[in-house]
């Protein structure tokens, strides 16, 4: 596993149709208390002000982690598809919804966009058969996370995207390290 440090997440989860995934409680956090744990699935969006180690898998979907390291307040996502084009309800599975959910929900919490930074995570090509045909879902999908930050001038202080495996990525919401092993 590769680790970035940086600021801290906040997580509440928001999905579309699916439970937050496990939830428990005992992981040690910095301050002596408890972080629980909680497995992000695609199309989640989680946001929550307390220690919590967020886990999730990733291939050709990204995850986007943003954070205030001023609140030690953060939050991340996990989507599929980089853009809902407006048919049918709006849904957190595309990119260019769940991103500024996720930024949308970190202002909520008090978060100053002004602080708030990002990591990135995702994007692969796993499919043999579509390697080397223009350009892939995953490119696309991380493409997309990195303009929107830009537009939003959240700096990207950390990104592991592209290549042809999977992530299996952790995030500390309250120290904003994140650990990436690829799979």
């Amino acid at each position: 596993m590769t680790e970035e440090s940086g600021g801290l997440l906040d997580p509440t989860p928001e999905n579309d149709g699916g439970g937050a995934g496990r939830d428990r409680q005992g992981f040690p956090a910095p301050d002596g208390g408890t972080r629980r744990t909680v497995y992000l699935h695609p199309g989640q969006v989680f946001v929550f002000p307390d220690p919590t180690e967020v886990t999730t898998i990733l291939g050709s979907c990204v995850a986007v982690f943003v954070f205030d390291p001023v609140l030690r307040l953060g939050g991340t996502n996990h989507y599929l598809l980089p853009h809902w084009v407006g048919n049918g309800l709006s849904s957190t599975r595309f990119g260019n919804v769940a991103v500024r959910s996720l930024i949308d929900k970190m202002l909520a919490l008090g978060g100053q966009k002004q602080n708030l930074q990002a990591k990135v995570f995702g994007g692969a090509c796993v499919v043999d058969a579509f390697q080397g045909r223009g350009e892939q879902l995953g490119t696309k999908n991380a493409d997309l996370a990195l303009r929107i930050l830009r537009q939003e001038g959240i700096p990207v202080v950390a990104e592991d995207v592209g290549g042809r495996r999977g992530r299996k990525v952790i995030f500390h919401t309250d120290t904003g390290v994140a650990l990436v092993r690829l799979i």
